[in-house]
């Protein structure tokens, strides 16, 4: 996995003392990695994340963990606001909705499991602390969207995965 570190100016200290307790997945919404990476570093777009993982695995740190992306927007988790200051937030560089939700390729996805690992063994997260930015947000997101293998993170141990139920009579 190749890793480059490229410094974000939209960022900030967590407020109130809090620490990540969760990991809000993205996708980028854009054709490219290296164009949302550019995004996420622009002063003016004044939007970040922690970390941008490519298609083929490439791994991008824009913001310390410690410090607060402003990733996540407005929206709650389980009844809690603020979620930028409570989370790490990761981009999967996927063009969404731009070109139907492709699948998201083996070596992002084999970024994406090795970065979590070590995320949640830094920060002590389990499993049930892994969302989608449309879980925290779901008026106005869809990310990751419908092509987002969670069965597989839960396989792992990595997320929370429930299956879809059969229509209800």
């Amino acid at each position: 996995m190749r890793l480059i570190r490229r410094s974000s100016p939209n960022f900030g200290p967590r407020r109130d003392g809090l620490t990540p307790e969760l990991v809000v997945i993205h996708h980028t919404a854009m054709l490219t990695g290296e164009a949302a990476v550019g995004r996420l570093v622009d002063p003016a777009a004044e939007v970040s994340a922690h970390w941008v993982i490519g298609e083929d695995g490439t791994l991008w740190s824009l913001v310390d963990e410690a410090e607060r992306a402003w990733h996540a927007g407005a929206g709650s988790w389980l009844g809690r606001g603020d979620v930028n200051s409570r989370s790490i937030g990761i981009e999967l560089a996927n063009a969404g909705p731009l070109t139907d939700f492709p699948p998201f390729p083996e070596p992002q996805m084999a970024a994406l499991e090795a970065l979590l690992d070590g995320i949640l063994g830094r920060w002590g997260i389990g499993a049930r602390g892994v969302i989608a930015h449309s879980d925290m947000a779901p008026e106005r997101k869809a990310d990751p969207g419908p092509a987002f293998d969670w069965r597989r993170l839960a396989l792992g141990g990595r997320a929370l995965w429930v299956e879809e139920c059969a229509a209800q009579g």
